[in-house]
């Protein structure tokens, strides 16, 4: 006999609900059995549904609820309206069944005797053929795992019959078991079914699949999962939390407990790591959640006790093993869909102008492979151990001054990175970065500019321009490591800031690179910012929201990593000093006037014109500038060209990096011994020259059809910048270079030699100025160092830390007092009367005079010599120790670290690739911006083509990386491996042509649609 069926509807209020609602009642009246009963609960007003024909027709009772009723709550109040006998049919306004699925399920429960559940097919509202669900698992660890979701419906399930779980929608629940399996409200929407199935299994029931029973759902009603990707997280697992805490032995239920957080932590790193930054905060609210609702895992724990029956073996045959989870989430090979881009690095001639670049580089430098440490220009010894080097990046007492603690320039971390690549002498790091720079240059530019061009020969001219810049070589010869260490970042920048919108992996690579570039160059965060809200902009207007949200990552580690200094210098009143050049202030032939203007226009930060107007001894020097010329008409012409979308937005970058040096070269907040220095503007050409070279690859690459002709425009190009470079490139070996051969310490070798036995010692720095005044400074440590270095000094409008400039002063003068107990309270262990750079005048010559021979009449100071570096007195008094931090500016110093930090290791965890991500990333064109009219540029071998998705789909939303274009939701949910938006679409989750055909006269397709049509004639 059939059994008496009440089915419990739950609906939200609303007009759109209301249309779903009225589609569900009309699919219970037509179905072929009838149902006994029908309780309607509305979670939210009911007055519009009470008024309804359709609703008085179908229903026999009404039930409102509060509108934060979940589906559980809900069919709980429409249980006591259950009369005796019957089953219980689980339905939501979203699920329509078909025809005859009740009567199908029903027969599915009278065949099965040992069925507690009978679960229907789920199929998709808008396409029948798609299964939504169809039987649910889980792992080991209680990851719920969906058996057939996302794929095409062609009968390849139709006989399986024994699940250990399903969704819970359309559910049919047999009478005898409907009270001790009732939905589980701890579990926030999720894994209902899954619950109510493990459950079933423990009482000694099943959970059989009635395939042929269909149940239209949509993924949008009350018992479906949330569409939004947070939400749906946390609720995911928290429900998995919930299970895992209620299904432990009891023994184990504390100790679960406990690695809650733990846990979170590890999997807000592997969600990092996985590209899912949205679930790491979802990750924590459902472990704190899970820990704070211990009344409900009791309560759950004696419902499973009071039904069940059987042991908990008997659901370990149902699991999802991880060789299965593995071959779900993984199509075995690692194929790409047949879009696949190669670079072409060694088969393209990228490696042969690297290493091209490192010959002429050798040639260029080549004494300095034999110097133990660099020195000239900006250039300053490194501390001797990699921990030293990272103690001058943190917040804390600075490596110059006396008393000056605050935070460090963004710059020292920089440092710290670079000296800790070579930790046996970390000095000689700026000896190697010297002789790989034009290799690195050649390197970045050419994977700077994959993302503009697939011709082998345009890449390689990309990374020959790149190195051949004016201002970069100006940077080679001057000695200023900030301004070679942006040159040498921004391509990386760009590479990976251009598909940021794309993928996590990118926005996290772009967002560390964003860092280090401002940290190098704090003048081009204004450029960059601008560029940053027009990419932001473009992405909205587009409506990519996940690419914007990516993008929106980009700028925190580099707001996290100045917000320290930031603060400083809004306190002390210089806001502009943020923008001041990090590391030794050096001065420049950079000028505001009209000729240092007209350099910095025909791109040239000084107006020396990288080095030609010394070079030629002929007029030919002002005329070098001509030089950039064949190159700039290129970049000119590419707003015009067939890609003139990113030939425009190519010129916006060149002129905001422009704009931003002919600004820095006009603003002065640095001082170097009470001499104000303008910002260099190398660095805003570095940024200009980008879009330049970037504009000019564009018109090349569309512009120019005949290929004879484009080999001679970039021909020309190539060799006037090769000869622009000349100047530069020999400038080492015509003695024109300001490198030195070290110094190793800028202290005379008997303190630095103390310094590294006994620790940091202070020494007093007094140097005589050709005006007349005295320079006075205090170097902490064996010498004064890159990473020591620190804007809050060189911006300083009134005195840092302690003022020791009136004792100073007081101890060259005749006054007496106890000049040497002064010192030693302050912790300075020696004088050093130093001279000045460049050359002593005669009022420098005669202060330093009568200083010498007023520190020898004082006693207390023990002559120590007189070195290349200056003369040296010792302090014979007991030295106090230096100035720690107190409580209050340890606990300021743990907390910045701190936030730092987390802010990094984020940044570096997204940007860690995966074998997703890297799959991602060969599956469409590295080229971007290409326009859908224009055609692609075949190489040589099939193997290494570049599919352009643009060009092959457009896609409406945008250019997605396949770990953006996700099968259908609900095929796994994430916990120990990455979710399918990330990863190939698996054998179960067919979603290719190639994978399913399509149904042809020739294949038909059985459906359930034409087996009800055969059943019914």
């Amino acid at each position: 006999m059939p059994a008496r069926v009440h089915a419990i509807l739950v609906a939200r209020a609303g007009s759109s609900s209301r249309a779903q609602l009225l589609r569900t009642l009309e699919a219970l009246r037509s179905q072929s059995t009838r149902v006994a009963a029908v309780t309607l609960v509305i979670c939210g007003d009911a007055a519009s549904v009470r008024e309804s024909d359709a609703v008085a027709r179908t229903v026999e009772g009404i039930i409102e609820a509060r509108s934060t009723t979940s589906f559980a709550e809900a069919i709980e109040l429409a249980r006591p309206r259950v009369a005796e006998g019957s089953a219980i049919w689980l339905l939501a306004q979203d699920t329509a069944p078909h025809t005859r699925a009740l009567e199908r399920l029903t027969g599915m429960l009278e065949r099965s005797p040992s069925a507690a559940i009978i679960a229907p097919k789920l199929v998709a509202t808008d396409n029948d053929r798609e299964i939504v669900s169809l039987g649910v698992s889980m792992t080991a660890l209680g990851r719920s795992v969906e058996l057939a979701a996302g794929e095409l419906d062609q009968g390849q399930h139709d006989g399986a019959d024994d699940a250990l779980g399903s969704d819970i929608r359309g559910i049919l629940i047999r009478a005898e078991v409907r009270d001790a399996l009732r939905p589980d409200p701890a579990l926030a929407g999720a894994d209902e079914g899954l619950d109510l199935g493990v459950r079933a299994r423990l009482g000694g029931g099943r959970v059989v699949l009635a395939p042929s029973a269909r149940v239209s759902a949509s993924p949008d009603g009350p018992a479906a999962l949330p569409t939004g990707r947070a939400r749906r997280s946390y609720v995911t697992r928290l429900a998995q939390l919930h299970r895992r805490l209620s299904y432990a032995p009891a023994a184990a239920v504390a100790l679960h407990w406990l690695t809650l957080l733990p846990l979170a932590l590890w999997r807000s790193i592997t969600h990092l790591i996985g590209k899912r930054p949205e679930s790491v905060l979802p990750e924590w609210g459902a472990a704190l959640t899970a820990m704070a609702r211990v009344p409900a895992v009791a309560r759950s724990r004696a419902r499973i006790r009071s039904f069940r029956t059987s042991t908990w073996a008997s659901i370990t045959p149902l699991r999802v093993t991880g060789s299965e989870l593995r071959r779900r989430l993984d199509d075995g090979h690692g194929s790409e869909g047949g879009a696949v881009s190669e670079l072409r690095f060694f088969s393209g001639g990228g490696a042969w102008a690297v290493l091209a670049a490192l010959v002429v580089s050798i040639a260029a430098f080549t004494t300095l492979l034999a110097w133990p440490a660099l020195g000239g220009g900006g250039i300053l010894p490194l501390r001797d151990t990699v921990a030293a080097l990272w103690a001058d990046a943190a917040w804390g007492v600075r490596g110059i001054g006396l008393g000056v603690i605050g935070p460090a320039d963004p710059f020292a971390a920089v440092v710290a990175l670079l000296g800790s690549l070579w930790p046996a002498g970390p000095s000689f790091s700026l000896v190697l970065l010297w002789i790989l720079a034009l290799p690195l240059a050649v390197l970045g530019g050419w994977f700077a500019a994959t993302r503009v061009t697939d011709r082998a020969g345009l890449r390689i001219f990309a990374g020959v321009a790149w190195a051949l810049a004016p201002t970069f070589l100006t940077a080679l010869v001057e000695g200023r490591p900030s301004a070679v260490l942006v040159h040498l970042l921004l391509p990386w920048l760009f590479h990976a800031a251009v598909v940021a919108h794309r993928s996590w992996g990118a926005a996290g690579a772009a967002s560390l690179l964003l860092a280090a570039v401002v940290a190098c160059a704090p003048s081009l965060a204004p450029a960059l910012a601008l560029l940053c809200v027009i990419a932001l902009g473009i992405t909205l207007g587009t409506a990519q929201f996940r690419g914007a949200g990516r993008l929106l990552w980009v700028p925190v580690p580099t707001l996290l990593l100045f917000a320290p200094l930031a603060f400083w210098q809004f306190a002390h009143g210089t806001p502009l000093a943020l923008l001041a050049d990090p590391g030794l202030v050096v001065g420049s032939t950079a000028t505001a006037d009209a000729d240092g203007r007209l350099a910095i226009a025909t791109g040239f930060p000084t107006v020396d014109l990288a080095g030609w107007m010394q070079f030629s001894m002929l007029p030919l020097g002002s005329w070098a500038a001509l030089f950039c010329a064949p190159l700039a008409v290129l970049a000119l012409a590419s707003a015009i060209a067939p890609r003139w979308r990113a030939g425009i937005t190519l010129l916006v970058v060149a002129a905001s990096g422009l704009a931003t040096a002919f600004l820095a070269v006009g603003i002065t907040v640095s001082f170097t011994q009470g001499e104000p220095m303008a910002i260099w503007p190398g660095a805003g050409l570095s940024l200009a020259w980008i879009g330049v070279v970037g504009a000019a690859l564009v018109t090349l690459d569309t512009a120019i059809t005949l290929p004879r002709l484009r080999v001679a425009a970039t021909t020309v190009a190539a060799l006037a910048l090769v000869v622009c470079g000349v100047p530069a490139l020999v400038a080492f070996h015509a003695d024109r270079s300001a490198l030195t051969n070290g110094p190793e310490s800028t202290l005379p070798a008997y303190v630095a030699a103390q310094a590294a036995s006994e620790g940091p010692l202070g020494t007093l720095v007094l140097t005589p100025q050709n005006d007349g005044g005295l320079a006075v400074d205090v170097v902490w440590g064996a010498s004064e160092t890159l990473g020591a270095q620190t804007t809050m000094m060189s911006t300083a409008t009134q005195p840092q830390g302690t003022d020791i400039s009136v004792l100073s002063v007081d101890l060259l003068s005749a006054r007496d007092f106890d000049a040497p107990g002064d010192l030693a309270a302050q912790g300075i262990s020696y004088v050093l009367l130093a001279q000045v750079t460049g050359g002593e005048g005669d009022k420098a010559r005669a202060l330093r005079t009568s200083a010498i021979a007023s520190i020898d009449q004082r006693a207390g100071f023990v002559h120590a010599g007189t070195t290349e570096r200056g003369v040296l007195w010792r302090v014979e008094a007991d030295v106090a120790d230096r100035t720690a931090l107190n409580g209050s500016q340890e606990g300021t110093a743990r907390l910045v670290i701190t936030v730092q930090l987390l802010a990094i290791l984020a940044a570096l965890l997204l940007s860690v690739p995966t074998r997703a991500s890297r799959r991602a990333a060969r599956a469409q064109s590295r080229i971007v911006g290409r326009a859908p009219e224009e055609p692609l540029i075949l190489p040589r071998h099939a193997e290494d083509i570049d599919v352009d998705e643009e060009t092959a789909l457009p896609r409406p939303e945008e250019t997605a990386a396949p770990e953006e274009i996700a099968p259908a939701e609900g095929v796994v949910h994430s916990d120990e491996v990455a979710p399918p938006e990330e990863n190939a679409p698996s054998d179960e989750t067919m979603s290719s042509e190639e994978s399913v055909p399509e149904a042809t006269s020739a294949d038909p397709v059985d459906t359930d649609h034409e087996r009800d049509a055969e059943e019914d004639r």
